[in-house]
């Protein structure tokens, strides 16, 4: 994950890796046999994967050169799929019609964990070959081009934490998610007899996501109880994305074919939460690394720009980084959450956090949770960088210290404060577009109606008897 030099194209991913396929070996795999099904997918706004399942002879012959179909709602539903009010794009009124999946074929890879399957994953368009502004493939790859028009690429990886329980999904969901047993019963952070316990599975997950092509690195235990992480080599942006998005999916299927469940939902209890640090570096045309000099801290002008941007904007595109209600749970001093925007050097009570010298410094973005949406992060995080750079803003001096005792500003501490802060940002509108920011906004508010409407198990605690 750290970016030590430029990554090896025949090491680190299905973009020209020994693990992707071209439409030729797909070919020779299909008449073979060794591959029938091809599953076609997108991300939707909540960070999953949706899409179709294939015969591998009608994605040669139909989908491969002019795409699928799939019912536009898809970018217009709440996280139980229910159709709701208020979005522009799709609904009732508008007949809930057709959006067009092209596949990316540079992505088209084997699904280890899946017998006889490739996965490729698509970008979205209309019927008439415009884009779909709102899907979040499509919102990242337009900061890129931002970038790509100065010469820059993005690096990215991400640190995705999750629970492992022994219960299945099934009965899981039949006890209410309560009471559900954690593989592990105590903290196993970095302790190699815990994540023994559950080495089954995680070599499971490791190797499954190599066969898929990705670049693991390693695996540890967390604090919380059964807490787990896998890390995968940093790769560019829009790689690490779509690797991210796959990654999550592969290990809750593996997680289901073993009998078990793992989640990685922000603050599923009340110890340590499921992060997803975001570490971002920049690189010019020739990998030359740019956020990288000789001036304080071994930044670059380049580099302290782009982090005041990350500061400045880090409120108004919180929406972005934390898209659930449940995510803001984690913000709790002493938790390895931030609370304080504040950025320092190798300083894990700050909200950015700049890690490594010379060709690997880079930013750590400690906000987001394993519930985030990684197109969408990253997209806030190169906007707000650029945001730095282009209106020369000056980086502060780095916090020193525990950062849960400054004054100073917060992150955001509720969903409704971020959707507000979203709505109402001039930056947020001029970054993104003014399609985007109502899309994303609707969609946290039906989250907080649906919120509003519920009955927590802790108001019940707290109230059937005792008031």
């Amino acid at each position: 994950m750290v970016p030590t030099r430029p990554p090896r194209p025949t090491s680190a991913s299905p973009r020209g890796s020994e693990a992707g396929l071209t439409l030729e070996e797909l070919r020779v795999a299909a008449d073979t046999g060794r591959i029938d099904t091809v599953v076609i997918g997108f991300t939707d706004m909540q960070g999953r994967l949706q899409g179709k399942r294939l015969s591998a002879r009608y994605f040669l012959d139909e989908v491969a050169g002019h795409g699928s179909e799939g019912c536009n709602y898809l970018l217009a539903v709440d996280v139980e799929m229910n159709t709701v009010d208020g979005y522009a794009m799709s609904s009732w009124e508008r007949g809930y019609g057709d959006f067009v999946l092209r596949p990316d074929l540079s992505t088209l890879r084997p699904v280890p964990w899946q017998e006889a399957t490739a996965l490729v994953l698509a970008d979205l368009h209309w019927e008439d070959g415009a884009e779909v502004v709102a899907s979040p493939r499509q919102i990242l790859r337009r900061q890129l081009d931002r970038l790509a028009a100065r010469g820059w690429r993005a690096f990215v990886g991400t640190e995705l934490e999750f629970i492992v329980y022994t219960d299945t999904y099934e009965a899981a969901w039949t006890r209410g998610y309560r009471d559900l047993t954690p593989a592990n019963q105590y903290n196993v952070d970095y302790s190699l007899l815990g994540g023994a316990r559950v080495e089954p599975l995680l070599r499971r997950i490791r190797n499954g996501m190599t066969g898929a092509g990705m670049y693991v690195e390693s695996a540890k235990g967390e604090c919380n109880l059964g807490q787990h992480e896998i890390a995968f080599r940093y790769a560019e942006a829009l790689e690490t994305c779509d690797n991210h998005t796959l990654y999550k999916t592969g290990a809750k299927e593996i997680a289901a074919q073993e009998g078990m469940s793992l989640t990685f939902m922000a603050k599923p209890n009340e110890r340590e939460g499921n992060s997803c640090h975001v570490h971002l570096s920049l690189r010019d045309e020739y990998d030359i690394p740019i956020m990288a000099g000789d001036g304080p801290y071994g930044l670059s002008e380049i580099g302290e720009r782009f982090i005041a941007g990350q500061l400045a904007c880090l409120r108004d595109l919180t929406l972005l980084l934390a898209p659930n209600i449940n995510s803001y749970k984690r913000y709790q001093p002493g938790s390895f959450a931030p609370t304080a925007i504040r950025w320092g050097i190798d300083n894990r009570t700050c909200a950015l956090r700049l890690v490594g010298a010379g060709p690997s410094l880079r930013v750590e973005n400690r906000v987001p949770g394993g519930d985030v949406n990684p197109y969408l992060a990253v997209a806030a995080l190169i906007a707000a960088g650029l945001y730095g750079i282009d209106e020369e803003l000056d980086l502060d001096e780095p916090f020193e210290g525990n950062a849960y005792a400054s004054d100073g500003p917060t992150v955001v501490r509720t969903l409704r404060d971020a959707v507000a802060d979203w709505s109402a940002s001039p930056l947020a509108a001029g970054m993104f577009g003014r399609e985007v920011v109502e899309h994303y906004a609707n969609c946290a508010r039906v989250e907080l109606d649906a919120y509003d409407r519920a009955v927590t198990d802790w108001e019940l605690v707290r109230g059937f008897e005792r008031l």
